[in-house]
């Protein structure tokens, strides 16, 4: 006869810790949100010039040939922008865009204007025209021609069909209009016979979006350097800074977080520098652009100074508030603590204290989801699978909270969570991973959605009901998920702090998973 010895029951202070540490975590990360930020203001709130596509009500694309911006549409919104930008810099003709400059004019504004290039030559030549037409027009209107925009950086044109373009342009329009080509920085270093073709550089300098990400705090020191450089490499040349700017929302990037205070940030010290070297510049961009999520992930969307009601973001002057709604949190901590609160309420005080706890931190963590999917989401479908998803990590949650409160209330559990639900999140988890690990340049991290299930399984796996052995399917995900999670991390240099709270993620419920591994092969040596 084989004595199967008790298992050791282990100390309950770590999930007291644990549980105390998340509800701290919901209270300081929300009011963190809503505290103001002083920030240095900008000399005037008053801009140079400012990119202006009007493609921000839903379903309005560039790409979609039937896509067309009314006179009055662009009247509106020129006669706002007026007010705040000298020139708009726009990037095509067709779609209604050939009417910009004929407005802008009323309303004393120059215009930047694009010629947009791509692959078909038809397609080419129509633009070309159009925008030569509208430069003979309207010369006195026009701060420039910018004959294409990183058609280069997208591999669409050879840089000798690309200066042929720029050369036929500059060969028909007035001599008092300047034509350029704009694309990033490096590409004019890579292509330098192409500055042969232009009257000026026309250079984009995106310190999110370089190959090594620059944080918001050296991001204006970085296009100071580049501009310099830039200056030296093309001596004689003016070089205009075509496009510049930061995003308000979506994935940090490394040190790189594109947050509302950092984009106020960026643009009143990039304004302060231009001011003391008297460049050329142009910002990105007027308006939040819906449509560029679709390429671009949530970031793509959110690089306007003004939203896409035409309201300001935020103010050139005085403190930055990047949630003024952060209350919002507390109020969905609140409502979670009294959802899990009444399920555990025939519990003892002990199970209800811990049951409050929980429900605190799973209300702000799906809050915080909740608030990433307001900017993520771009139609019903997404809409409804984010939700479906918060509502499944909410019960998963809420059945795990109520067998860890019965735990430690020293109450027998009635039941354990099933264990294809826990592989279902293993899973999931690690589904994600791989998008992130192959594909997440521009995916967001669903740290408020995956947090419940995965803090839940954790601490209910450091309390298991009785010693069991895990699933084969369970010990390979848990195996893998650190694996992965640390992949992510690597891949942003250890200086991105979300990818380290995504590996906490991937670390907590696999650990446990393991460890439970570790005691029944012990607990079965021992019985053998």
């Amino acid at each position: 006869m084989s004595i199967t010895p008790p298992s050791r029951s282990r100390p309950h202070w770590p999930v007291w810790v644990a549980l105390a540490l998340a509800a701290f975590a919901g209270v300081a990360g929300w009011w963190w949100m809503g505290r103001p930020v002083v920030l240095p203001d900008a000399p005037s709130a008053r801009i140079a010039c400012v990119s202006y596509a009007p493609y921000r009500r839903p379903g309005e694309t560039p790409y979609d040939a039937a896509t067309f911006i009314s006179p009055e549409r662009i009247d509106a919104d020129l006669r706002a922008l007026s007010q705040r930008f000298d020139c708009v810099r726009t990037y095509a003709q067709g779609q209604g865009l050939a009417a910009v400059p004929a407005i802008a004019q009323r309303y004393g504004m120059q215009v930047l204007m694009g010629i947009w290039l791509g692959r078909d030559p038809q397609a080419n030549a129509r633009e070309v025209a159009m925008g030569i037409a509208t430069a003979k027009a309207y010369p006195r209107a026009l701060r420039g021609v910018i004959v294409g925009n990183e058609v280069l950086l997208r591999g669409e044109l050879a840089p000798q069909a690309l200066a042929g373009y720029v050369r036929q342009v500059r060969a028909a329009v007035p001599p008092s209009v300047p034509v350029s080509y704009a694309d990033v920085w490096e590409f004019w270093l890579r292509y330098r016979q192409m500055a042969e073709a232009v009257d000026y550089l026309t250079i984009h300098i995106l310190p999110y979006w370089e190959d090594e990400p620059v944080p918001p705090e050296h991001a204006v020191r970085h296009v100071a350097q580049v501009y310099a450089r830039m200056q030296q490499a093309f001596p004689g040349k003016r070089v205009m800074i075509g496009e510049t700017g930061w995003p308000s929302a979506g994935r940090p990037r490394r040190a790189a977080r594109a947050t509302l205070v950092n984009e106020a940030r960026y643009l009143r010290q990039f304004l302060a520098y231009a001011a003391t070297v008297h460049m050329p510049y142009n910002v990105i961009e007027a308006f939040d652009q819906p449509w560029k999520r679709v390429q671009e992930g949530t970031v793509g969307g959110y690089w306007g100074i003004f939203d896409v009601d035409a309201r300001p973001k935020f103010p050139m002057s005085g403190p930055v508030v990047e949630e003024p709604r952060w209350w919002w949190g507390w109020l969905a901590g609140a409502l979670g603590a009294a959802l899990f609160g009444a399920a555990a309420a025939r519990t003892r005080l002990r199970g209800v204290v811990a049951s409050l706890l929980a429900g605190f931190a799973a209300g702000a963590a799906l809050a915080w989801q909740g608030r990433q999917m307001a900017y993520a989401c771009r139609d019903l479908f997404e809409w409804s699978v984010s939700i479906a998803a918060c509502l499944a990590a909410l019960a998963t949650a809420l059945w795990l909270a109520r067998g860890i409160a019965r735990r430690l209330a020293g109450i027998a559990q009635e039941s354990s969570a099933p264990a294809w639900l826990q592989l279902g999140w293993l899973f999931g988890l690690a589904w994600y991973d791989l998008l992130l690990v192959f594909d997440g340049r521009y995916r967001d991290f669903p740290l408020g959605l995956f947090a419940l299930p995965c803090v839940g399984y954790a601490l209910a796996g450091w309390l298991p009901a009785r010693p069991e052995m895990p699933p084969a399917e369970h010990r390979l995900l848990a195996c893998v998920l650190p694996v992965l999670g640390t992949l992510v991390v690597v891949q942003e240099a250890g200086l991105n702090l979300t990818a380290w709270l995504w590996l906490g993620l991937n670390v907590a419920p696999a650990l446990l998973v393991l460890l439970a591994w570790v005691q029944a092969v012990h607990l079965r040596a021992q019985q053998a």
